[in-house]
């Protein structure tokens, strides 16, 4: 038979997928011999079950509950609803993968109003009774009900009496639910598993499943844990802190408490908590005990622990530890720090840091000339590092329309809560006036790599009047203000931002990671001052040069536009002949930026009425320029104005149609690569793309006037250069038939963009809310425009490599879509045998370090699947 319930003294860390990630190490720290309060999970599988079940609990798992709870009750001396002794738990979700603060909690489960006059007498202490009995009532019906808190929190101001506002409490709770508030122990208990169990599809979870990629279909454990109370005095306490920073790396004990409190008062921002050094001066031998077991944690599972504890009455328990989330700064800093000391090596320490969180460290910064200007208008506690700039928004909704208007955002809140995760999405920063370093605000804006100011008590925000004060300051919404999570200023305004560097700790990882890979990484860049930039975030080449948009400048789209709607050959060719000094200089510049680096040049793809004109001053100039009428020029424009320019003429089709433009592209390409290794000394050898190929004989075709004018230019100048032609794999027949295109391509990259809107037939540009529809309803599981579609547009990719190597063995294989800088994509190129992925200036660190990690996890996928 099936076990669904296990005590703490039955599981281990290495039991996450069953027991959930925080069962699974209660019972870890209870098996060290860690002072742990005795409980039991329900596993993740009578999750399964229940949602399989019709979301009901069988019989069989429900008396497993029971049984466990007899055994908690041995171990404690105490039992469930009892009047002499009586036992009270926390119910608490876990999911195998940390979501913090995403699922729900009750505390102080087992209280009625028979319990409560037992403990008061009992405990002497009527305050710190009713103040739990309090809290269970609000949580229970929030939790378990769905009853709004904010309903209890007005009423509790109408009183200082507790017992009066217990009676109120009860009353609400009547009034909403149209039941008496439940007296019964047993039936508290099994309302609240069956509400841990649904809130693993509550809108927040799923949301934040789908920000972090966390399968559905996992499920939630439930631990139940007897309650120790840290709101029994001024001995007692309770508090989240970490075995170093989260925020910085920087090795120390990082965190917070709260005296007289429950733990839930310290991740809700309610009040402002006290660092966690000043525990030496309330609780001295705690301390000691604290830092001892914090230290033996992180030796234990060789990584930062995030803990949770309580006090009381002057003895300490371990609630729970996990791996820290931590910002991308620190993440590096403390693999750098722990290989250093021996507890990892460079490969776990490389696989420590997430490849997506790294575009944390290679954002702007604020500049410090224009900061040294600024003047704050207030100052909060830095909780996630960066700098944000943006429009002032008081709600997730307002934040979030804001967004899909374009507009960058900064959300402020009195404290964010679960509910305010999809406007925290769209925020380029937060900023709370309420909460501490591990407030809800804080932990999440760390998780996403936001910037984040909490607690910053000077401003007053006033949420329903949609305003922020500070001092003769008043910022409304729409307003712009600047946040910098590095310090906690507040700034009213905009203040300019700089590029960040690599260096430090920063440039070792990467140095590690460059040591393990085996697939390179180039960027897509367009001009030198984009090749310069990837050059030092460590790109090895250039994986596309887009050379359309080298057209766009003021002094040469007028010649553009006179080449297109030339009536004839000879005045395209004159056009052309104007273009190609400038295009050539475009070259030379990035030949001499990329030195000796791989260069890989498109020929001209987009659709010509892109160059074209569209408002009737523009139409009217270039008419005179060219001398004709503008009805004549507007009747030309509409002409070539295309329905459907994705599958239009474009791409290789051009140089069909035109050869005279990819004999123009190529003179500029091989003449720029002569002249730099003529006067740099640099071997350049340019890898020519002949894009949106379908057909062999096209790509023929069009490699037959690249060849010809090539050899044009080696007989007129007496001298060679190596170069190479090959084609964009972006047409699914091109990957259906790349064992026939490979006859005359040396190379492949796969345009992953226009193959993944060619495979679904949806465009990338117009079917957004589509997709967004997709995935909200679990049709796909990921937006194929931003993660490769593995099964389809992957099956295509992986056709196309192996029809391409029978024909040619050594053929290069390269990518240039978007996805070349997305962590899972790059480790399935990684998998499929490209030989290098090309993205971006500012992703190519986060490519170098995913395509290390493919290499680590394939060595070991066993010991990384659930990292």
């Amino acid at each position: 038979m099936a076990k669904y319930v296990y005590s703490f003294n039955e599981g281990s860390k290495d039991m996450r997928g069953l027991l959930g990630g925080k069962g699974a190490n209660l019972a870890e720290m209870t098996s060290i011999g860690l002072p742990v309060p005795f409980g039991f999970t329900v596993t993740t599988e009578a999750c399964t079950r229940y949602y399989e079940d019709g979301e009901t609990i069988d019989s069989e798992i429900e008396e497993e509950i029971f049984g466990k709870l007899k055994e908690l009750e041995d171990v404690t001396g105490k039992k469930f609803g009892d009047l002499q002794t009586p036992l009270l738990v926390s119910v608490r979700s876990g999911s195998p993968f940390s979501m913090p603060g995403m699922m729900d909690t009750v505390l102080n489960l087992g209280m009625n109003d028979e319990t409560a006059e037992a403990m008061i007498k009992l405990t002497g202490d009527e305050s710190f009774v009713m103040d739990s009995y309090k809290r269970f009532i609000q949580m229970f019906a929030d939790v378990v009900k769905g009853v709004d808190k904010k309903k209890f929190d007005i009423e509790a101001e109408k009183t200082n009496d507790l017992k009066q506002i217990i009676v109120n409490y009860k009353e609400i709770y009547k009034q909403e639910t149209g039941e008496e508030f439940p007296q019964n122990p047993q039936t508290q208990l099994m309302e609240a598993v069956r509400a841990v169990f649904r809130s693993w599809n509550n809108e927040r979870a799923v949301l934040y499943r789908k920000l972090n990629d966390i399968p559905d279909n996992l499920g939630t454990a439930v631990n139940v844990q007897a309650m120790v109370f840290g709101n029994m005095g001024d001995d007692s306490c309770t508090g989240v802190a970490f075995t170093r920073n989260p925020a910085s790396g920087k090795r120390e004990l990082f965190g917070e408490f709260l005296i007289n409190a429950q733990g839930e008062d310290v991740v809700a921002g309610i009040r402002t908590p006290q660092p966690i050094s000043e525990m030496k001066e309330n609780f001295p031998d705690v301390y000691s005990e604290f830092e001892r077991i914090a230290a033996l944690l992180e030796r234990h599972y060789t990584d930062v622990q995030d803990m949770e504890f309580t006090v009381e009455k002057n003895k300490l328990y371990m609630l729970q530890t996990r791996n820290a989330k931590r910002t991308a700064q620190a993440a590096v800093k403390i693999a750098v720090d722990m290989e250093q000391e021996g507890l990892i090596d460079k490969e776990t320490a490389v696989m420590r840091i997430d490849p997506s969180q790294i575009d944390q460290l290679l954002h702007h910064r604020f500049d410090e000339e224009a900061l040294k200007s600024a003047k704050p208008m207030a100052k909060g506690l830095p909780a996630s590092p960066g700098a944000a700039c943006g429009a002032v928004y008081f709600d997730a909704a307002s934040a979030e329309a804001a967004f899909d208007r374009g507009e960058k955002v900064v959300l402020v809140r009195q404290e964010t809560s679960p509910e305010d995760l999809a406007g925290m999405v769209a925020a380029e920063g937060i900023m709370t006036s309420r909460g501490g370093m591990t407030s809800h605000a804080a932990v999440v804006a760390r998780g996403m790599g936001k910037c984040c100011v909490a607690g910053c008590s000077e401003v007053i925000v006033d949420e329903i009047a949609k305003s922020m004060k500070s001092g003769d300051i008043i910022i409304g919404e729409g307003d712009y203000i600047s946040i910098d999570g590095n310090t906690g200023n507040v700034y009213p305004g905009r203040i300019a931002t700089v590029a960040p560097e690599m260096s430090g700790d920063f440039a070792k990882v990467m140095t590690w990671a460059d040591e393990i890979r085996t697939m390179k990484v180039r960027t897509n860049a367009d001009n030198p001052r984009d090749a310069k930039q990837a050059v030092e975030f460590g790109a090895e080449g250039i994986g596309l040069c887009r050379t359309e948009h080298m057209f766009f400048d003021e002094d040469r789209i007028s010649d553009m536009r006179k080449m297109i709607l030339a009536s004839d050959r000879e005045e395209r060719e004159k056009a052309l002949a104007k273009l190609l000094p400038y295009q050539k200089e475009d070259f030379k510049g990035i030949f001499e930026v990329m030195e000796d680096r791989p260069v890989n040049i498109r020929l001209l793809d987009p659709p010509l009425h892109e160059f074209l004109p569209s408002t009737e001053k523009e139409i009217n100039d270039l008419a005179q320029q060219m001398g004709i009428s503008p009805e004549k020029l507007r009747d030309k424009v509409t002409e070539l104005k295309e329905f459907n320019p994705m599958l239009g003429h474009r791409g290789c089709r051009l140089a069909v149609t035109y050869p005279e433009i990819a004999k123009m592209q190529t003179e500029a390409i091989i003449t720029a690569a002569m002249e730099v290794k003529e006067e740099k000394n640099i071997d350049i050898e340019p890898e020519i793309m002949i894009p949106l190929v379908g057909i062999d004989r096209e790509l023929a075709f069009v490699r037959a006037t690249v060849e010809e004018t090539i050899s044009e230019i080696f007989k007129k100048t007496g001298k060679e250069i190596g170069y190479q032609i090959g084609t964009m794999i972006e047409i699914p027949r091109a990957a259906l038939t790349a064992d026939e295109i490979a006859e005359e391509a040396e190379f492949f990259s796969f345009g992953t963009n226009d193959l993944t809107q060619m495979t679904f037939g949806f465009s990338r540009d117009d079917t957004g809310k589509i997709l967004k529809e997709y995935t909200d309803k679990n049709i796909l599981k990921n937006d194929p425009f931003m993660s490769i579609d593995t099964t389809g547009v992957g099956k295509l990719m992986e056709m196309a490599i192996e029809l391409g190597k029978k024909t040619r063995p050594n053929i290069k294989l390269g990518i240039c879509g978007e996805h070349g800088g997305e962590p899972a994509s790059v480790e399935y190129c990684y998998r499929i045998g490209l030989n290098y992925v090309s993205c971006s200036p500012y992703r190519v660190p986060i490519a170098r370090l995913a395509a290390a990690q493919a290499v680590i996890r394939d060595k070991n996928p066993q010991q990384w699947q659930d990292r």
